[in-house]
């Protein structure tokens, strides 16, 4: 018998062994089979009733946009939802703008402008100019806040030094201007300002220092009249729009007025810059975002459109039209439906007066966020995530117009804040913070707001001071108001309690108006209290009024005795007529009768 292997003697030792276990391998080895069955069967009807791919084949949602410290920049903007303070100019604030100098800068309808500089906490008046005769265009400010211009249907441009709050030069257009803007950049030999024409295409370019002769004219450039022009400081190059839709870039003198060499484009045709004219819309407004690579515009069809600046490819459209606001209103109710009514109404006046060109739109420091006014208050909006983050002055019946944003810390002559100052812990040093502020303008006020940080203390109370009166108030004004407290001491009806019953009589302030505040006046302070009828006369009148009952007493209201008040649509051609009782004319006093027959003859003064 030949000899087994080593190998072949250990398995069957290792069976006779284990008879328990091979009999578990055989059933476990049956179970996995009936398992892989069942499973097949149940794929093939998985297979049956899916429609379309399957889940595993379909593509994974896309993971949402996160911006990386959101938190920490928005809590460098303002966050209150009413405005703390609000300051007054003579006629409607039309323009607003914020320096890098910590100054603000408003305009008025009426031509005024005035200074404000930002503090710590607030701002503090500074200057006021009346610096046109007639409405103001355009206002402009340079890119490091030296300079300021305004443009007037004066046809004259005022250029103001901001530092130093002074009108330093003054230039004589000859023609009325529509748009202007500083075009020039920190180091350049001139302090270039660019102003077009109001009713053509045509830009001027001045010397904002010099006289009157542009140093050039672009005449072809624009063949419609122009809605905006704006300047990149960080390439150096100008942006201007026109009413026909058309975005153009060229540069200033120090480039020879040329197109720009540092983007990344030649033809218009391969960016999208057609956008507006492909949508029969313009910009109204234009900004950038502080490292020149974004461009907000709002559209005259109100749409917010955010460029890629080196590209000219539109980033982001956001729809703000009255439509957009009506659906989600009926979507998701924004505001109580009358309150909604009359925001759509204002609206539509806006479109009808063309104000909508005055709204504006402008970046925050870092260059993520766009904030710009609509019906329902200031919009913050990430444009890296898409989303709108926070809603500024939803509650406040006012129309946002123009904005202007400051952030930091307003500057002050002193020391430099070192690295021991700011890890020390010097209260005084760290109660030094930043106090962001939106300054704005509204529709029909004039008024300018503002909204930080910080709630307003006391908003339903009459005597809050958020409302600044640093302005005294016009002659219509003053009538107003004191035609409005004159009724709070009169009536048009009273009372007599007698012993005898009630006398219920009617009075005409308006015909007779001293007569009846004496009246009134005395009724309420109690001074006809317990007097008799002093003089009755049978089949004529009762007499009474006078607190000593001998018809020789009483006083008007004013410590004496007041004139007559005749009016030709009272007589006494009419029993039970109330009338004043005088010793002559212009006598009058505190006692009065009421006649019981029509007695035309009668000369007295009537209060019924």
């Amino acid at each position: 018998m030949a000899a087994e292997s080593g190998s072949d003697f250990q398995q069957r030792r290792r069976r006779r062994r284990d008879p328990e276990e091979s009999e578990k391998t055989e059933l476990s080895e049956r179970e996995l089979a009936v398992a892989v069955a069942v499973s097949q069967e149940n794929d093939e009807e998985n297979e049956e009733r899916w429609v379309g791919p399957l889940p595993v084949e379909a593509t994974l949602a896309k993971k949402r946009k996160v911006l990386e410290f959101e938190r920490v920049y928005l809590d460098n903007l303002p966050s209150a939802s009413m405005y703390e303070r609000s300051y007054m100019h003579r006629d409607v604030i039309t323009h607003v703008v914020c320096t890098k100098t910590d100054f603000i800068i408003t305009a008025s309808h009426d031509g005024h402008v005035k200074f404000w500089k930002k503090i710590e906490e607030g701002i503090e008046f500074v200057k006021h100019f009346r610096s046109h005769l007639g409405v103001i265009e355009s206002i402009a400010v340079s890119s490091e806040g030296a300079l300021f211009c305004s443009v007037g249907d004066d046809k004259a441009m005022k250029v103001f030094d901001v530092v130093n709050f002074d009108m330093i030069n003054m230039l004589k257009l000859g023609y009325f201007p529509g748009q202007c803007e500083w075009i020039y950049c920190p180091g350049d030999a001139i302090s270039s300002v660019a102003a077009s024409e109001k009713s053509t295409g045509k830009i001027f370019i001045y010397d904002g220092r010099g006289d009157n002769q542009p140093l050039h004219i672009f005449d072809k450039l624009h063949t419609s009249p122009l809605t905006q022009i704006r300047l990149n400081p960080v390439f150096k190059a100008v942006v201007s729009s026109d009413k026909s839709g058309m975005i153009e870039y060229w540069t200033g003198p120090p480039h020879e007025y040329k197109f720009p060499k540092n983007v990344n484009w030649e033809y218009k045709t391969d960016t999208d810059l057609y956008e507006f004219a492909k949508c029969k819309a313009y910009p109204t407004s234009i900004c950038f975002s502080p490292d020149g690579k974004k461009i907000a515009t709002i559209g005259s069809d109100r749409k917010v459109r955010i460029f890629r600046f080196l590209t000219g490819k539109l980033m982001r459209v956001f729809d703000e039209s009255l439509s957009m606001f009506t659906e989600l209103q009926q979507m998701r109710q924004q505001l109580p439906d009358m309150e909604f009514g009359r925001r759509m109404a204002v609206e539509r006046e806006l479109e009808k007066v063309d104000a909508v060109r005055l709204i504006n739109i402008v970046f925050d420091e870092t260059g993520h966020f766009v904030l710009y006014g609509t019906m329902l208050g200031i919009k913050v909006i990430n444009v890296e995530t898409n989303r709108c983050v926070r809603i500024l002055g939803k509650q406040e019946n006012i129309r946002v117009m123009q904005l202007a944003l400051f952030q930091g810390i307003a500057k002050k002559h002193r020391a430099a804040t070192t690295i021991e100052m700011k890890a020390s812990e010097n209260p005084v040093l760290q109660n030094i913070q930043a106090d962001p502020t939106i300054v704005c303008t509204s529709f029909k006020k004039n008024r300018f707001y503002m909204f930080t940080k910080r709630e307003p203390e006391d908003t339903k109370s009459a005597d809050s001071d958020r409302d600044v009166f640093n302005e005294k108030p016009s002659k219509e004004e003053v009538m107003a108001a004191t035609q409005a407290e004159g009724p709070k001491r009169v009536s048009d009806s009273a009372i007599i309690h007698t012993s005898m019953g009630d006398i219920h009589t009617k009075l005409f302030p308006v015909e007779c108006p001293k007569t009846v505040e004496n009246f009134c006046v005395h009724s309420r302070n109690g001074y006809y209290n317990g007097h008799t009828f002093h003089r009755i006369i049978k089949g004529f009148m009762i007499q009474t009024g006078d607190p000593t009952g001998t018809g020789m007493g009483g006083e008007s209201i004013w410590g004496g005795e007041f004139e007559d008040e005749f009016h030709s649509t009272l007589r006494h051609d009419r029993p039970y007529t109330l009338s004043m009782a005088n010793a002559g004319s212009n006598t009058n006093g505190s006692q009065f009768f009421i006649t019981v027959v029509p007695t035309v003859s009668t000369i007295s003064l009537f209060i019924n």
